[in-house]
């Protein structure tokens, strides 16, 4: 079995009791990476590491509830053939509906990401005069262009691998995974955004190496000046 590293965290992220809210500075580092790159695993890792993670596809996924104003837009627009038995969502439809037509995936995002960059911003808001190290978690970052962040961290994997990872280890086709890829940012665009690249074409072992050459990184970023506002992450498409 792996041994993991213990908890540690950057220097001024420890938990401050009865410390003036004005003088506490968030850091917030942006983490993204294509589909199958294994950001979510990354994730996981500095949190056990000390940092707060804000999960946008969790976030997603609870916005999606039944009865919930994204999920009643989402039926609205497509009808029960994205329900399942039970009346939720039934996320392989919605995906094979909307990876297949820019017009669908458009009118998806459409409905998605206001919601989603609303309840980001509330609660990196609650988080705001902490001294939280916070992990936003956020696969459409790159193509937000969102640039208020102390750092980028990208994860990073060759295609062909990440379509071999979707197959064998999610249940994907070939054909889905290669689609959702293509909606993505490229590759490249990801890597010009990036502060830090972490490489997850290895090993496990590898992958904590370089979890904690980054979580060593982390601890040597500046953090803002406290009371500093909190800039909303949309998304190009709430431009449009």
């Amino acid at each position: 079995m792996l041994a993991r590293p213990s908890k540690l965290r950057p220097p001024g992220s420890e938990p401050t009791r009865g410390a003036d809210r004005s003088t506490l500075s968030v850091l917030e580092i942006g983490l993204t990476g294509g589909i199958g790159s294994g950001k979510s695993t990354v994730a996981a890792m500095l949190v056990e590491r000390g940092a707060t993670l804000l999960d946008a596809d969790a976030i997603v996924r609870e916005l999606q509830f039944p009865g919930m104003p994204v999920f009643v837009a989402m039926a609205e627009r497509w009808g029960d053939r994205i329900l399942d038995d039970a009346g939720g969502l039934d996320r392989q439809v919605v995906a094979d509906i909307v990876f297949a037509d820019p017009d669908e995936l458009a009118a998806l995002n459409g409905i998605v990401h206001p919601a989603v960059g609303d309840e980001m911003t509330r609660r990196r808001r609650e988080l705001a005069a902490t001294d939280a190290t916070v992990i936003l978690d956020i696969p459409l970052l790159v193509e937000s262009g969102h640039s208020g962040l102390a750092g980028v961290i990208v994860v990073d994997v060759d295609p062909d691998v990440a379509v071999e990872r979707l197959v064998s280890g999610r249940g994907f086709t070939a054909v889905d995974a290669r689609n959702r890829i293509s909606r993505q940012a490229s590759r490249t665009e990801r890597l010009d955004r990036a502060d830090l690249v972490v490489d997850n074409s290895g090993t496990l072992d590898d992958l904590v190496h370089q979890v904690d050459l980054a979580w060593e990184w982390i601890a040597t970023l500046e953090r803002p000046e406290p009371g500093a506002e909190v800039r909303r992450i949309g998304s190009r498409a709430e431009d449009g």
